[in-house]
């Protein structure tokens, strides 16, 4: 961390050792309730198979340029045409179960919208993204309308800055996450809120940790419901700067961000389809791993959140290769109709994620590497297909 310009901190970001082993955090917590891991693989309970009667026939109307007028990125509106008589008997979950059972049909795009928003309301309430399954799909749209907000028109930062000094500063952030066991939410919204506030503040080399740990405070304070202290935030950065200069530094990126805190993280998406497609634990737990490697990466800022989880659900599913079956190959078929972006956008970013996973071991930033490795998160990161940077970047090409 020297070279950095960063402090050394504290030795306490030991991610080697188990969660129970490590350093209690900076303050004794108000309550003794373990916090809710949302993020953990969702299983797929046989009750989906309920009969539903089937819609009225709808189509597809994709909008994927940002000058649309409602900024909606994909939705499904009804047809003028009616279905035929004998589709309004049919059941959704067991198509999607014995896809054979579609040859009968006139046209699929008969069932694939109101099976997608069936499939979409059972992954979020399963996920515990809403309450209620009422609004689950215009929960939906609202998180793929609000990434157009958000996004950068480019991967350029300012002067002075690197896309190797943003790399360090981001694994220094995700070690103090890990210490502190906040939720991932806050890890991807606190890289969000960095790199915006690069973009909008003016902020010296001397003054770049100051940033990420208050960009890190501000997320936890959205995401979280217990906080460290300010003084305990200081320690973790060895009192290079004082409790002032850090709620200083919080006011002014409030101020330049206008309070709008608004995040569809990645994670979100990225669990959402990983429900629809059916992916196994091994699968998620592995595109977690690659999404989380996106995050170091400064040319990924300019992609959308719902193009970086599918390019790491993807990837993840050809690093693993794992044995097809027929209603899983229908499930993904089904998952994969949520696609903003062209297939040269989703080989790309499954280019910069596979030249990430495979050069983790020449890198300063590993403390993603070391997080994937234990086993509570399946040993990921040291599959043996992520160890030969040759074949892993031909699976991208």
């Amino acid at each position: 961390m020297a070279r950095t310009g960063f402090c050394d901190s504290k030795p306490l970001l030991d991610l080697h050792k188990k969660a129970d082993e490590r350093r209690a955090p900076l303050r004794t917590w108000a309550n003794a309730c373990g916090s809710i891991d949302r993020c953990q693989p969702v299983e797929v309970e046989e009750s989906r198979a309920a009969p539903v009667k089937m819609e009225p026939e709808r189509r597809w109307e994709r909008r994927l340029s940002a000058q649309t007028s409602e900024g909606i990125i994909m939705g499904f509106h009804e047809d003028s045409r009616t279905c035929k008589a004998g589709i309004d008997g049919c059941v959704e979950a067991s198509v999607l179960l014995y896809p054979h059972g579609l040859q009968g049909l006139h046209s699929l795009h008969a069932l694939v919208p109101s099976l997608l928003r069936h499939e979409v309301e059972i992954a979020l309430e399963k996920l515990g993204l809403i309450w209620d399954r009422t609004y689950a799909w215009d929960t939906f749209l609202d998180m793929m309308r609000t990434q157009m907000r958000n996004s950068f028109p480019n991967a350029d930062l300012p002067r002075h800055f690197t896309d190797a000094t943003r790399a360090i500063l981001v694994d220094w952030i995700i070690q103090v996450h890990e210490f502190l066991q906040f939720q991932e939410e806050t890890l991807y919204l606190a890289v969000h809120l960095l790199n915006r506030s690069l973009r909008q503040l003016k902020v010296t080399t001397a003054n770049l940790q100051l940033l990420g740990m208050v960009c890190l405070f501000i997320a936890a304070k959205k995401e979280e419901s217990l906080l460290p202290d300010v003084s305990g935030l200081c320690s973790l950065m060895a009192h290079t700067y004082t409790k002032h200069q850090l709620l200083r530094m919080e006011r002014k990126v409030l101020f330049a961000l206008n309070f709008d805190l608004s995040y569809c993280p990645p994670l979100h998406l990225l669990h959402l389809l990983a429900s629809v497609a059916r992916c196994s634990a091994t699968v998620v737990w592995m595109a977690r791993y690659l999404l989380e490697l996106s995050l170091l990466e400064g040319q990924c800022v300019v992609f959308l959140p719902v193009q970086l989880a599918g390019a790491a659900l993807c990837l993840a599913r050809q690093v693993l290769q794992e044995c097809p079956t027929p209603e899983g190959e229908a499930a993904w078929c089904l998952a994969s109709s949520i696609h903003v972006g062209s297939e040269a956008t989703l080989l790309r970013i499954m280019h910069i994620l596979a030249s990430a996973a495979a050069n983790f071991n020449s890198q300063e930033t590993c403390a993603t590497c070391i997080k994937f490795s234990s086993p509570e998160s399946l040993q990921v990161s040291r599959h043996p297909g992520l160890n030969n940077a040759a074949s892993l970047l031909a699976v991208c090409s």
